[in-house]
Order: structure tokens, then sequence, then C-alpha cells
């Protein structure tokens, strides 16, 4: 065979699932590697995306069957586990009923043998207290072994393996790996910066691509549609139908960055959560701070664990699907955090700064 050639190299992932033979039924030459959950079937790598199953939750064929294994195995360690304390529990109560029966004897005959003058002054000694705390302990053990090993087991694995497709549109959701780039290309966009928009301390290159924290703040009117208090600026270009692809730049973003996506809803007075990036119902962003990696919506987020720092972020939108992904270019197009909602005004990309610049790059 081919394989007995290659000696003792390890195969990687796509070798396993171009071995299981797994092809994708809508794109008969793609390797089916992907898992649509709502559909149940395996799929290849464009169908959540430009397929049939667009937009739906996805995740690698090959790590859900070893998740689901490895949640198995845990469950029935853990139950062994717990099953032995249980039987040492028994164990020790047995034994200290025992103990118990010997002391209740010790202490009739105790009495028995004590003189009238002795009962007058009785030594206080009962064990009516710890008789009932055992009594009770046994019954609370009892109860629980009622239930037979196999119920337990079945009930710990429906519990910890529960349906993901039930999360409600708006929510915060992690899907599959990301297609490649050349397929999200077809969509490119090249949106550029509000000026109208930016706080006065950032200063908008002359081809509006690039935004930098600046000394002082700008001179002259305010602007109506300006953030005034936090760091942030809106793109003049908008997303209300379609697919969109575009490009940051984040390496010379220092410490903190926020890249996302925002209505034009969005407060502009003040540092409240209404006016944050992403903490409110109007935004979506990643953000970068103090070397950790966050999604976020509507107060909720989502630790992200990148396997480098991030340099340059990619963000595509399927706009009738509700779906807003990002993936690390500079990292091979990896995945990094999809949102889902149904999204009811136009999409402005938006950004928000610590320090440093952020760059819009011009896309062919």
């Amino acid at each position: 065979m081919a394989g007995a050639a290659t000696g003792s190299r390890t195969p990687g992932r796509s070798e396993l699932v171009e071995g299981c033979g797994w092809r994708c039924p809508e794109h008969g030459d793609r390797v089916a590697e992907l898992f649509c959950r709502r559909c149940r079937r395996c799929v290849c790598a464009l169908c959540p995306v430009l397929g049939a199953h667009r937009g739906h939750p996805v995740g690698l064929a090959l790590e859900a069957a070893v998740h689901v294994q490895k949640l198995s195995q845990e469950c029935l360690k853990q139950l062994a586990i717990k099953k032995q304390q249980h039987i040492d529990n028994i164990t020790q109560i047995e034994d200290a009923t025992e103990k118990l029966k010997a002391y209740t004897a010790t202490e009739q005959e105790m009495q028995q043998q004590m003189s009238l003058g002795e009962l007058c002054h009785p030594v206080p000694l009962s064990f009516e207290p710890v008789k009932s705390f055992f009594k009770g302990l046994v019954e609370a053990v009892e109860s629980t072994l009622q239930t037979p090993l196999d119920i337990r087991l079945k009930e710990s694995i429906n519990c910890q393996l529960s349906d993901p497709s039930s999360t409600k549109p708006g929510t915060l959701l992690k899907t599959s790996p990301s297609p490649e780039r050349s397929l999200l290309l077809k969509y490119a966009r090249t949106p550029t910066l509000d000026p109208d928009t930016m706080h006065a301390r950032l200063r908008l290159s002359a081809d509006r691509l690039t935004v930098r924290c600046g000394l002082l703040g700008s001179l002259g009117p305010v602007p109506v549609l300006r953030f005034d208090a936090l760091w942030q600026v809106l793109a003049r270009d908008c997303f209300a139908t379609g697919r969109h692809y575009w490009e940051v730049d984040v390496q010379e973003a220092g410490a903190g960055w926020w890249v996302g996506a925002a209505y034009a809803s969005l407060r502009r007075r003040g540092a409240s959560a209404a006016a944050r990036l992403g903490c409110n119902r109007q935004s979506w962003c990643l953000k970068r701070y103090d070397l950790e990696y966050w999604a976020f919506h509507d107060g909720q987020r989502s630790r992200l664990r990148p396997r480098d720092d991030l340099d340059r972020l990619g963000v595509f939108l399927d706009y009738e699907a509700g779906v807003l992904a990002f993936y690390d270019v500079t990292g091979g197009m990896s995945h990094l955090h999809t949102f889902r909602a149904t999204f009811q005004e136009p999409l402005y990309p938006a950004l928000r700064l610590w320090e440093g610049a952020i760059s819009i790059p011009r896309l062919p």
C-alpha cells in the first residue's frame, strides 16, 4: 500500500480525514472534514460559508468524535471514583455503627451497676446526637445508590453533550475553522473611515485607511456623530445586504485594540456600556488587552486562545445569514470566532484604540 512507504511518519489531520474516505455530498471533490451540528452530517469547508449549510454551527468531524469519546471515558472514570467513595462511606458508616452499638451496650452495663448515690449525679454520656447523625448519613447514601450505575452514566453524558445548536441568535458561538482566503477575497471590500465619527484624539491618514492616537485633541467644532469619550471610529461605508470581507492590520496597535462592526445607533456620548464597542446590542467585536483576546457582544464575552499574537484580522459578513466571522490572516486563515445574529440595521466596520495605530489594507 502507498501508506507503507511513508515509514514511521505520523499522518496529519488532513491525511486521516482523506484516509477515512469522507466526501462532501454537495461538493463531491472535497473532503468532508467538518460536521454540521444543525443538520447532523459531514460537510466540507465550503458548505458553512457558501453552500447549503451557510451560517450553520459546525466543527471538525474528527474532533467531535474524539470529544465524545473523551467525555464518555471521563464520565466513566468519575462515576467509578464516586462509586468507590460511596462504598468507602458505607464501610465507614457500618464500622461506626458497630462501635456505636458497643458504646451503647457499655453505657447500659454501666448504668445497671451504678448505685443510687451515683444516679443522683449521672455522668453526661449520651449518644443520641451521634446516632441521629449516622442515621441521616446512611439514608442519604442509600438514596444515591438506589439509582443504577448505567442510568447515572447516561444522565451524566446527556448533561455534558447537550446540543449546542439550540443557541439563540445574537449569542456568542464558536464554529469551525475557516475556508481558504481566496474564497473570501471574492467579497473583498476596503471600507474607509469616517472622520466625523472618530474621537478628537485620533488622527486619520489622507486615504482614510489608517487611524492613530495623537498627543492632543483636534480643534474646531465637534461633529454630532463624534465619539466624545472613547477612542473609537466607524467606517464611512456600511453594509445592509450581501456578503463582504475586509481585513484589519493591528500590528502597530500596541497592547490594546478593538475590531468589529456596529450599527449607526451606537451611542456617541460618554463612556458607558451603551457606547463601548461590544458591550451592547448595537455592536460586535474582538478585543485584545493585557495579552488576552476576547469576543464581545451585548456584555457577553468569550475567551479566545490564538496560537500566536494577531497581526492582521480578516472579517467576513454574511448579512442575510446573520454571520460575522473573524479569521487570523497571518496565521494561515485560522478561525478565531463567529457571531450569529439577526441584523436589524446596516453594519459599519468599527475600531477602537488604546495606543498606536490600526490600518485597513487595500484588498485586490
